[in-house]
């Protein structure tokens, strides 16, 4: 079955990037979103619990069952944040930086691009239809991708994959092109 076309506005990078790909490439809005959702959980709580004059001691329990919650929330929610960056839904110019960077340098070294699996390609590819776009439905299900598979719905020749590709320099980083 052939892969999805997205029409992004930005360029779209990975549509099923892998678990530590995606926390690596998280922005400082996105642990800022994550703590703010953290603190603002409980403190809602709080504020509620003044509203309508409850505050007691009994409250600790539920304080942190509710920053548990925030915690948890707002790390879904970074993660989307991110994972909407790889896919061009969000402007994605330094993850799209730092993935040439990244897939370029794995290519000079004779490395697979998306890492080494141990799994067998029937395992990779059930893995890579279950998790695919599955930052999509975190609302009903939440998925991460944790198996490195070699399906990823982009040209893989842009990080010099395949012959004729030279190094270009661009900024401080060499980069290849086909």
């Amino acid at each position: 079955m052939p892969e999805k076309v997205l029409n992004t506005p930005y360029p779209v990078i990975d549509i099923d990037p892998h678990f530590t790909r995606v926390v690596r490439y998280f922005r400082a809005s996105d642990y800022a979103t994550w703590g703010a959702t953290t603190v603002g959980v409980p403190g809602a709580l709080l504020v509620w619990g003044n509203a309508i004059q409850i505050v007691t001691r009994r409250m600790v329990a539920g304080m942190r069952v509710a920053a548990f919650l925030g915690a948890c929330g707002g790390f879904l929610l970074a993660y989307q944040n991110s994972s909407m960056r790889f896919l061009g839904f969000t402007e994605n110019a330094r993850e799209a930086q730092m993935d040439l960077i990244e897939l370029s340098q794995r290519a000079r070294e004779g490395k697979p691009l998306y890492g080494e699996s141990h799994q067998s390609p029937w395992v990779q590819g059930a893995a890579h239809r279950n998790s695919v776009f599955s930052m999509l439905k975190f609302s009903a299900f939440p998925m991460f991708n944790f198996v490195n598979h070699p399906h990823h719905g982009v040209d893989t020749s842009k990080y010099g994959v395949g012959v004729g590709a030279k190094e270009v320099e661009v900024g401080d980083a060499k980069e290849a092109e086909v």
